[in-house]
């Protein structure tokens, strides 16, 4: 499998590529793609989840046992699980939210697919990404997965982020662009 070299020289994606490639060889990867959705939705979601990845003044050995029971109470698959072990084990555990967006590249990739980093002010509903993955394919060639992030700062709009092209549709850098304008 090809992996772009940004993915794997960072720290997270060397994390996501040792995870993405033991998924892929366990025949795991639908069962750990799903186990990190609900991950990123916990780290959303919950402020204690999130105040649990990121604060070091939480030992190694307790945000091991935390990690566990979380893993557990989430039902997440075997592999997740000790997953999030060794990052809690190596004090990582802050590396979360970038493994998981690492892991979805590589899947996609995998798949066969590209991947578009989507930022909204709201919740984009079923039909709207719908419509969003159908313009995106129309426009590149080929399917499009969708990595979907809440930025309420944004205002409105979106801004869509493929590789390295960034389509800004926001209303923030609208204004922006329109304050510099009328400064002259």
């Amino acid at each position: 499998m090809e992996n772009s070299g940004g993915i794997q020289a960072s720290l997270a994606g060397r994390y996501a590529t040792a995870l993405f490639e033991l998924a892929r060889d366990e025949k795991q990867l639908q069962a750990v793609g799903g186990s990190l959705a609900a991950l990123k939705a916990a780290l959303a979601e919950s402020e204690n989840f999130r105040r649990l990845t990121t604060s070091p003044l939480i030992s190694r050995d307790e945000a091991v046992k935390a990690v566990g029971a979380t893993a557990s109470a989430m039902k997440l698959d075997p592999i997740t699980a000790n997953f999030l072990g060794v990052l809690a084990q190596n004090r990582r555990l802050g590396q979360l939210g970038n493994v998981i967006r690492a892991f979805n590249l590589l899947a996609a990739a995998h798949r066969g697919e590209t991947t578009a980093e989507v930022t909204s002010a709201h919740p984009l509903s079923d039909d709207q990404v719908a419509a969003l993955k159908k313009n995106l394919k129309s426009r590149l060639g080929r399917d499009v997965a969708v990595d979907l992030t809440v930025e309420p700062a944004i205002l409105g709009g979106l801004v869509v982020k493929i590789g390295s092209q960034m389509i800004d549709g926001s209303i923030r850098t609208k204004l922006n662009t329109l304050a510099q304008a009328m400064k002259g």
